[in-house]
């Protein structure tokens, strides 16, 4: 067999590769995409870069490897184990890969005094928060193939617990919304609180008008107008507000610094 023929039957083999790889790289963006990190949380946690780096390497390393490897005048044993070999080698990158995103997803999406917080496993700082987790109720508990949670917090208990926290704070340790033991279910009695802090819509898109359409979008979506949307700020690694309807429930995400608006 010529060099060009061995050549061309491993770009054949390794085109071959790629096609499955993409398969199931398209199935693993769709949890990660609309479960783990539905829009705008890969955005606001990294997700979203994370996955491309760790994707795009897994569907470079596969087809490369058997592009290099292949070779049809080996024996059809030898070709099985090479190809058992480098499917092995990917899948093992691509394990660790959705473990490194899964790690990294949003858990909830915490209310605090004025704002949304993003927070995941990075954000409880290494503390085990499995029991704490474990024990909120049902429908805030987060699973594998559960969306981000929006959740409030509680009042302190008393007066110690409530030092507790600020003086752990303000030494760089966790704040309320990091720590899972005051969450508690953002519902109709609780989102007064939000109602309290939130501000009109119509404020923020005087200082962005460029989203106004998709606030518009937003708007009608809901069954209402832009000037009946209020929003809070979004904490995190970039600038997001919620936007949310006259009960506090959350429609809809935009981008922008809400902080310098508020």
């Amino acid at each position: 067999m010529s060099f060009y023929s061995r050549v061309r039957a491993a770009a054949q083999a390794s085109l071959i590769h790629l096609l499955f790889s993409s398969v199931i790289a398209g199935s693993i963006a769709a949890l990660v995409f609309l479960m783990w990190y539905p829009h705008p949380y890969g955005l606001l946690s990294g997700g979203l870069g994370l996955f491309a780096i760790l994707i795009t390497a897994d569907l470079i390393c596969g087809p490369i490897l058997t592009l290099v490897i292949f070779n049809p005048q080996k024996p059809r044993r030898e070709i099985i184990t090479d190809i058992a070999l480098v499917t092995a080698i990917q899948l093992l990158a691509l394990g660790y890969g959705i473990h490194t995103v899964y790690q990294a997803r949003p858990l909830f999406l915490v209310h605090e005094i004025d704002r949304f917080n993003v927070v995941g496993q990075p954000e409880y700082q290494g503390h085990e928060v499995g029991p704490s987790l474990a024990a909120l109720p049902e429908k805030i508990r987060p699973e594998w193939f559960r969306r981000p949670i929006v959740v409030g917090i509680r009042e302190p208990k008393d007066s110690t617990e409530k030092q507790m926290v600020m003086f752990d704070s303000l030494q760089g340790g966790r704040d309320y919304s990091q720590r899972p033991e005051f969450y508690i279910p953002y519902d109709r009695d609780y989102q007064s609180k939000v109602l309290a802090k939130a501000k009109p819509l119509a404020k923020f898109l005087t200082h962005y008008p460029d989203v106004m359409d998709e606030a518009s979008t937003i708007a009608k979506k809901a069954g209402i107008s832009v000037n009946e949307c209020l929003f809070l700020p979004v904490h995190h690694r970039q600038d997001w507000i919620a936007v949310l309807d006259q009960s506090a429930k959350i429609i809809g995400f935009l981008p922008g610094d809400g902080f310098m608006v508020m």
